[in-house]
């Protein structure tokens, strides 16, 4: 792989509009930003990106560097991603088992606001939209979803069930109910941005198979 990051636009013929190049391997996390003037890319080689999404533009007909921001403080892969909903310059990243770190970035000047040691994998970050909090679902050792304050980062809950990594949540529309699936092949279903006393979970099973795998 070349670490190579291509912007389609499927609404047109040559759709290939834009291309950034600055990973040195694989490309495992990518977020817009709500305006979609920014892109953050995350990569096996342990870098994460900040794109302007003008300054590629320019940058790809000039030769220059493309991206707005290299940094390179994590120790292990970025795949967690997530952009803050109350603080448009606001990122916050996670990487593997070697690093275990959230931390927290001014994606205007690139400088790392904070750094948390969670113990553990990061495997996916969600804001909540309606409140400071910030959830984390993790992998190696801890196979939980953990519900932080911000910008306090005072652990409020964890979240135990799944058995295996969780890799990807998804938040409702309405920002009160979050979506977490797994390699233990189960999707849990949480009140964790709800009004309830404590989160609690709905699970679904089921045998993943070649019409609802994805690579």
């Amino acid at each position: 792989m070349d670490g190579k990051i291509v912007n389609n636009d499927m609404r047109i013929r040559n759709h290939a509009v834009q291309t950034y190049n600055g990973h040195e391997r694989e490309v495992c996390g990518l977020k817009w930003s709500e305006s979609g003037q920014k892109l953050a890319s995350g990569g096996n080689d342990n870098l994460l990106h900040i794109w302007d999404v003008s300054m590629a533009s320019s940058a790809q007909s000039t030769g220059r560097t493309q991206w707005l921001h290299r940094l390179d403080d994590h120790l292990a892969a970025v795949k967690a991603l997530a952009w803050c909903p109350f603080q448009s310059n606001l990122l916050a990243s996670g990487a593997g088992v070697n690093d275990r770190c959230i931390k927290f970035w001014n994606t205007q000047t690139g400088a790392c606001l904070n750094s948390v040691d969670t113990g553990s994998q990061v495997c996916a970050l969600l804001w909540n939209k309606n409140d400071r909090e910030l959830l984390s679902s993790h992998g190696f050792m801890q196979y939980q979803l953990t519900l932080w304050k911000y910008p306090s980062m005072v652990k409020m809950a964890e979240l135990n069930g799944h058995t295996y990594p969780v890799l990807y949540m998804a938040q409702s529309p309405d920002g009160c109910t979050v979506a977490s699936a797994a390699t233990d092949e189960e999707l849990r279903i949480w009140n964790v941005f709800g009004t309830s006393d404590a989160p609690k979970a709905t699970v679904y099973r089921g045998t993943i198979n070649s019409y609802n795998h994805i690579r």
